[in-house]
């Protein structure tokens, strides 16, 4: 069944970025706090009810227990969330979902198992996709300096823009190495109780976030929040479905569900109609590979 919950997990990741994409505007500086508060907010919902249906028994120690794991995530994601404003979907998806790679590196390091040739032909070619990415980024920042201002504001972009994903990356690669570790090889927590620990803790820092912006005297709307509030909604499906994925199968798992940015980018090309030059969309597509070719390497060690 953990493949079966991957490729959930992958389809519903995919759909919730193009609406983080959608939510996220260079306009508002605070629209990374609040897409964290709706996150939390349906994460909330969803941990409640869940743990009330199966009746699980659920102590606050599990939150402490969990945290580092936690808090790594919700790190990740929120530097997610601020970079989508500055940079397209179809470049930032791919960078940030190459976490798998970070994390099936680390496994390798502190744990019994070994990379293939195929493994390892695909973690190279990510860090050289990435590594072309980020030096297109910066030739097309120099190259706005000298263009008009007439272009859409919400695609204006600068070298540092594509730090943001490229830390979503790296975080999420440590988060998902912890996860690992807690779910797979030492069996620290169960997985239920991983899944209401990370729910839970999500809407704490929701919380945290609204009181932050209500000081700040910006304006908040559950309502008019639409397009986070069907991103939370699926970021949460997925995060259900991860859970039981990555704790039976992690270094399985991990590249495979990373595989979700093709969904993210074919997304963007057909709703957000986004155009990329042809180095990027080669780039792109190389990163994609690398990560495919993972996925394609433990599911036939598995």
């Amino acid at each position: 069944m953990w493949f079966i919950f991957a490729l959930l997990t992958t389809l519903s990741w995919g759909c919730a970025d193009l609406f983080y994409k959608k939510g996220n505007t260079e306009g508002d500086k605070y629209s990374h706090l609040k897409t964290v508060i709706m996150v939390g907010l349906v994460m909330g919902i969803h941990g409640f009810f869940y743990m009330t249906v199966n009746n699980i028994d659920f102590s606050p120690k599990y939150l402490i227990t969990y945290l580092p794991v936690s808090a790594m995530y919700i790190l990740s994601m929120a530097i997610g969330y601020a970079g989508l404003r500055y940079i397209e979907l179809s470049i930032s998806s791919p960078i940030q979902n190459s976490s798998g790679a970070v994390t099936s590196i680390l496994i390798f390091i502190f744990f019994t198992h070994t990379i293939s040739v195929l493994e390892g032909l695909g973690i190279v070619i990510i860090t050289v996709g990435i590594t072309i990415l980020a030096i297109l980024e910066k030739n097309k920042a120099k190259e706005e300096e000298i263009l008009s201002l007439e272009e859409d504001k919400r695609y204006r972009k600068s070298f540092l823009a594509i730090i943001f994903p490229i830390l979503y990356c790296i975080i999420d690669g440590l988060g998902t190495f912890a996860d690992a570790i807690y779910l797979d090889e030492l069996s620290l927590i169960s997985e239920e109780h991983a899944l209401l620990a990370y729910e839970f803790t999500f809407l704490i820092c929701g919380i945290i976030a609204f009181i932050y912006l209500k000081y700040k005297k910006e304006s908040f709307n559950i309502l008019r929040e639409k397009d986070m509030g069907i991103a939370a909604i699926f970021e949460t499906i997925g995060q259900f479905f991860y859970v039981f994925s990555i704790s039976d199968k992690a270094i399985i798992a991990a590249p495979l569900i990373a595989s979700y940015s093709i969904v993210s980018v074919i997304l963007s090309r057909i709703v957000l109609k986004e155009k990329l030059t042809r180095q990027q969309y080669a780039t792109v597509m190389l990163v994609m590979i690398g990560i495919a070719l993972l996925g394609l390497a433990e599911g036939l060690a598995g």
